[in-house]
């Protein structure tokens, strides 16, 4: 069963910052994508910064407004518009969908002890107002235990634990209010590559925990990296200009990855030299009907900036967006 529905999800920004900016040309950040995170599943967005991986994220939890589409979260039976929710429900929905931030140390309050830290959000949310000062440390104790630290941890700041501490204590954190879905944007791309496994692993034995408990766990998992990404999800969108160009079971997507610019993203991850080289995502000012990955596509052909992309079924469950499918 579903548990989150994407429809045509689109987000725009003024491409010109500061009060005296001119207002009329756009970057679309976010470009009309849609997918499905399944209940237990994991889902991976995966592409390189600024094709819109974190937008999309920040746009489902509510921290930008989306333009245009729908957002819908399916719980218990029911299913919400989260882009209409306001007040309390916006603060309920916001328990049952968490976020974990890729860079700890400035997520975390430093002048705050760690249990100060875990509970400080739980302490006002619909859910833990009824709760006093020791059943808040003894939840903050126990999530602290889950992610492998200790509750004699609780009364230290966060600068005196090392990098993958820190993210530890963020999924702590997290993981508090029992969510049903945890976005993870770029959670182990600061990290080293023996502690990037061992915070896959966690996240890994958490759903497994959840699930074993007969409840419902799914990820959101954001990465640039396909090879990390293909561990650790059970289906990949490939993101590129806002757009979702590829989407595939990672195991289909590891071995048979067609669209050219996940090739692409498949030789940088294992240091084949790929043709042509890597440049920065291009951005789409407007709603051009062509291909936005045409300039960088060694494929590329004449219809390919003229016509947009047909959204083509491969097999059960891929789709590419390309004309050479």
């Amino acid at each position: 069963m579903p548990l989150l529905t994407i429809s045509g999800l689109q987000k725009r920004f003024n491409l010109e910052a500061g009060f005296f900016a001119r207002f009329g040309r756009f970057v679309n950040a976010v470009n009309g994508i849609s997918f499905v995170i399944g209940e237990n599943e994991t889902y991976g967005l995966v592409g390189e910064s600024g094709c819109g991986k974190t937008t999309t994220a920040r746009l489902i939890v509510r921290m930008y407004e989306p333009d245009g589409g729908n957002i819908r979260f399916h719980a218990g039976g029911d299913m919400v518009d989260a882009g209409t929710l306001r007040g309390e429900e916006l603060k309920s929905y916001r328990q049952r969908v968490k976020y974990v931030f890729q860079d700890p140390a400035r997520s975390l309050n430093p002048r705050m002890s760690v249990c100060d830290v875990l509970i400080s959000g739980l302490r006002y949310s619909p859910g833990g107002r009824s709760l006093g000062t020791r059943q808040l440390r003894e939840k903050a104790a126990a999530a602290l235990e889950e992610v492998g630290l200790s509750a004699a941890d609780l009364d230290r700041r966060p600068s005196e634990f090392s990098g993958g501490q820190r993210q530890r204590i963020s999924i702590a954190r997290s993981l508090l209010p029992q969510p049903e879905l945890l976005i993870c944007d770029e959670v182990v791309s600061a990290l080293d590559v023996s502690v990037q496994s061992q915070i896959l692993n966690l996240l890994l034995d958490i759903r497994e925990n959840r699930i074993r408990e007969q409840r419902t766990m799914s990820f959101l998992f954001i990465a640039h990296d396909l090879k990390v990404a293909c561990y650790f999800c059970d289906r990949i969108g490939v993101m590129y200009s806002g757009e979702l160009v590829e989407e595939a079971p990672a195991a289909d997507l590891w071995q048979d990855g067609l669209h050219p610019y996940t090739k692409m993203l498949f030789a940088s991850a294992t240091g084949i030299k790929s043709s042509p080289p890597p440049a920065a995502v291009t951005k789409t000012t407007n709603a051009m009907p062509c291909c936005a990955f045409a300039p960088r596509c060694p494929q590329a052909a004449d219809r390919c900036y003229n016509q947009p992309p047909p959204d083509v079924q491969i097999a059960v469950g891929h789709s590419m967006r390309c004309h050479y499918s």
